[in-house]
C-alpha cells in the first residue's frame, strides 16, 4: 500500500472522525443521563440527585465543547480532500446533514444555554425541560448522521445519472437496510459507554471513601444500565452482522478472516490474516463456528474473501483486529453487569474491594470499542467510500502530498494538545466531585437588568448595616 496523497487524506480523515466520535458518544448518554437524574430530583427533591446533575453537567459543557470542535473540522474535509465525493453523494448526503443542522443542532443550541446556565435563572420546570430537550437534540444528531452514513453502506432510493446520485424516495434513503441496526446498535453503545464512565467514577469515590451517597447513586444507575444494555447490545450486533452478511459479505469475510467460502467456516479465534497469500498465519479457531453465528447452521456457506476480486477487498488485518477487540470489551462489559447484578442482589455492592477497585479503570472501555466498531465499519467498506457507487480512490480531491502531509501533521500536533488539555480538564472536574446543594430560584426574580441590580444594591446596604 503506497503512502500517497489518497493514503494520507484516508489517514487524516480517520485521525480526525476518531477523535470526533469519542466525544458524541459520551455526550448523547451523558445528556440522558443529566435529564434522568433532574427529573429524579423534581420528582423526590432529593438534594444529590441535583448535586450530581450539576456536576456532569459540567463535564458535558466540555465534552459537548469538544465534540463540536472536531466535527467542524470534517466538514472542512470533505470539501478541501474529498471534493468528488460532495459532488457525487452531495444531493443525497447534503440535505441529511441539514435536517441535522435544522432538528437536532438548532434545539440542542436553543436549550443548551438554559440548561448549563439557567439553574437559578429559570423555573426548575423549565431547567429540566431544557435538559430533555437537550438530550433529545443530541439523539435526533445521531438519527441523522447515522442515516447519512448508513446510507453511504448499503445506499438505496437513489438514481445515479452521469456518475451523480439524486435522490428519489426520501424513506428509503433515510431507512435503508442497514440504518435501523447500525442506529440500535450505536445508540445502545452510546449509552453503555456513559454508564460506564458513570459507573467507574463512582467507584473510584467510594474507593476514596468520599461523597458515599452519590457514589451509590451513580454505581446503581450505572450498573442497572450496563447490566441490561450489555447482553441486550449482543443480541443487536448478532442481527447487524446478519445484515452485514446480507448487504456487505466482503466486510463480513474480513471481520471473521475468511478465505474460502466452498466450506464451513471456522470462528478464527487468533490469527495474523496474509493478505497476499490470501490464509492466515497463526491460526487459532473453533471449527464451524462461525457458519453457526452467521447462518445458524454449523454446516452453512457465506462468501469467502477468495470469492471477490483483490482490488475489492478492504484490508483484512485492521478490520479483523478491531472486530476482535469490540466484541472482547462487549463480553468483558457484560462479564462486568453479572458479577455487579450478583453482588447487588447480595447486598455486597459496595463493600466489595476488589469489584470496586477494577471498575476504577473500566471507563475507557466504551470508548475503545466504539472506536473500533466504527474502524470496522469504515475499513471494511473500502475500497469504496459509497458502496457500490463511488471508490475512494475516485473521491479524493486534486490534493499534492505535501500538502496534506502538513495539514495531517499540524491536526495530529493540535489535536493532541487541545484534547488532551480537555480531558485532564475533565480528570480535574471528575476530582472535585459533586459538591453544594440544590438551590430553589428566588421567588419572583427580576425581569429586568435594573431591577437586578437595584435588588443587588439594597441586599449589599443591609448586609453592611
Amino acid at each position: 500500500m503506497d503512502l500517497d496523497a489518497v493514503m494520507l487524506a484516508r489517514i487524516q480523515f480517520a485521525f480526525t472522525v476518531t477523535f470526533h466520535i469519542i466525544f458524541p458518544s459520551f455526550t448523547i448518554g451523558l445528556a440522558a443521563f443529566i435529564a434522568t437524574l433532574l427529573v429524579r430530583w423534581r420528582m423526590t427533591g432529593q438534594d444529590h440527585f441535583h448535586r450530581l446533575a450539576r456536576y456532569w453537567t459540567k463535564i458535558f459543557a466540555v465534552s459537548f465543547a469538544m465534540g463540536v470542535v472536531s466535527g467542524i473540522v470534517l466538514s472542512y474535509q470533505f470539501g478541501t480532500n474529498w471534493s468528488r465525493f460532495s459532488e457525487v453523494a452531495g444531493n443525497v448526503v447534503g440535505p441529511l446533514i441539514g435536517y441535522e443542522v435544522l432538528t437536532a443542532f438548532f434545539l440542542e443550541a436553543t436549550f443548551l444555554g438554559i440548561m448549563l446556565f439557567g439553574w437559578t435563572r429559570v423555573s426548575p420546570t423549565l431547567h429540566v425541560t431544557a435538559a430533555v430537550l437537550v438530550a433529545i437534540g443530541t439523539s435526533l444528531s445521531a438519527f441523522w448522521i447515522l442515516a447519512a452514513n448508513s446510507w453511504m453502506q448499503t445506499p438505496t432510493g437513489h438514481e445515479v445519472k452521469d456518475g451523480i446520485a439524486y435522490p428519489l424516495d426520501w424513506l428509503q434513503i433515510i431507512f435503508n437496510p442497514s440504518f435501523p441496526y447500525r442506529f440500535a446498535h450505536m445508540f445502545t453503545a452510546c449509552y453503555l459507554t456513559t454508564s460506564l464512565v458513570v459507573l467507574s467514577v463512582g467507584a473510584r469515590y467510594l474507593v476514596g471513601n468520599r461523597f458515599h451517597e452519590e457514589a451509590k447513586t451513580m454505581m446503581r444507575m450505572g450498573l442497572g444500565m450496563v447490566a441490561v444494555l450489555a447482553p441486550l447490545q449482543l443480541v443487536i450486533g448478532d442481527m447487524h452482522g446478519l445484515n452485514t452478511a446480507i448487504h456487505q459479505p466482503v466486510k463480513v469475510a474480513a471481520m471473521e478472516a475468511h478465505w474460502d467460502g466452498s466450506k464451513p467456516a471456522d470462528l478464527v479465534l487468533f490469527a495474523w490474516p496474509n493478505q497476499k497469500e490470501e490464509r492466515n498465519d497463526f491460526e487459532i479457531s473453533i471449527p464451524n463456528l462461525a457458519s453457526l453465528i452467521i447462518t445458524h447452521d454449523p454446516n452453512g456457506l457465506f462468501k469467502g474473501l477468495k470469492d471477490f476480486k483483490p482490488e475489492d477487498r478492504p484490508p483484512v488485518l485492521p478490520v479483523f483486529f478491531a472486530f476482535r477487540a469490540m466484541v472482547g470489551i462487549g463480553m468483558l462489559m457484560i462479564a462486568i453487569g453479572l458479577v455487579g447484578a450478583f453482588l447487588w442482589v447480595r447486598g455486597r455492592l459496595f463493600d466489595t474491594g476488589w469489584y470496586l477497585r477494577a471498575l476504577t479503570y473500566a471507563w475507557p472501555l466504551g470508548f475503545i470499542a466504539i472506536v473500533a466498531g466504527w474502524w470496522v465499519t469504515e475499513t471494511g467498506r473500502q475500497p469504496y467510500l459509497v458502496y457500490g457507487i463511488l471508490r475512494t480512490a475516485d473521491a479524493v480531491s486534486n490534493v499534492s502530498f505535501w500538502p496534506v502531509l502538513t495539514s495531517l501533521v499540524l491536526f495530529v500536533l493540535v489535536y493532541s494538545s487541545v484534547f488532551s488539555m480537555g480531558i485532564l480538564y475533565i480528570n480535574k472536574l471528575i476530582e472535585k466531585g459533586p459538591q453544594g446543594a440544590a438551590i430553589e430560584p428566588d421567588e419572583g426574580l427580576p425581569s429586568r437588568p435594573l431591577s437586578a441590580a437595584d435588588r443587588s444594591a439594597r441586599a449589599a446596604m443591609q448586609a453592611g448595616e
